[in-house]
């Protein structure tokens, strides 16, 4: 049979026993540290590392993501940490169902998956989620981490070709920073690498007359 997205990833963080560090991703931290607060949405949000965080920061945040199994752990963390006023989860399969409104900051980061989905459709959502003045925020993997479970021989598109995808309208964004970030990574038993990353940061412009 046939392995959905839905029972990979239920079944990804249910064998999760370990608890996440809690530190927001490096690309967040940089790309919004100096912008003004706001309404943030988190596709992909995991056990909501990021959301929480930014919540901490005083952004009012939504996550989404397609598993349930991660979504409690990151309520469950939500309510401890007493930030439930401000950060919310709900569960989206995202291509098929996607959280209403417009958003302040729209993040997409690392939404991969060894199962197939329209990435390229969800982004485009992600791009009609963001409010005017708002930011979306996309990230992907340029370079395969020594720990990763992608092929050896996986290629890599660049931030540009993830942007071409896209075809947003020029004259609506303006480009805050589109091309690659390195960084060192953390594997999940404590080793390090120089890892690229690809990344979109667009401003959706204010209309004018």
């Amino acid at each position: 049979m046939t392995q959905t997205a839905e029972s990979f990833w239920e079944q990804h963080y249910s064998r999760l026993s370990k608890a996440t560090n809690g530190k927001p991703s490096v690309v967040l931290t940089r790309f919004i540290e100096a912008r003004a607060i706001g309404n943030a949405l988190d596709l992909g949000c995991a056990r909501g590392d990021d959301a929480i965080w930014m919540a901490r920061q005083g952004w009012q945040v939504l996550g989404v993501d397609i598993s349930e199994n991660a979504l409690h752990a990151a309520r469950q963390t939500v309510h401890s940490a007493g930030l439930a006023e401000r950060c919310r989860f709900e569960r989206h399969t995202l291509g098929e169902t996607f959280p209403d409104g417009r958003y302040d900051l729209v993040t997409a980061l690392f939404l991969h998956s060894p199962v197939d989905f329209d990435r390229t459709k969800v982004l485009k959502q992600a791009a009609e989620a963001t409010a005017p003045g708002g930011l979306l925020l996309v990230a992907a993997h340029g370079s395969r981490a020594p720990w990763s479970w992608a092929a050896p021989d996986t290629t890599y598109r660049s931030a540009e070709e993830e942007l071409a995808d896209l075809n947003l309208d020029n004259t609506i964004w303006r480009r805050v920073f589109v091309g690659p970030v390195e960084r060192v990574a953390r594997g999940p038993n404590g080793q390090s690498a120089t890892v690229i990353d690809t990344v979109i940061a667009l401003e959706r412009r204010y209309k004018t007359s």
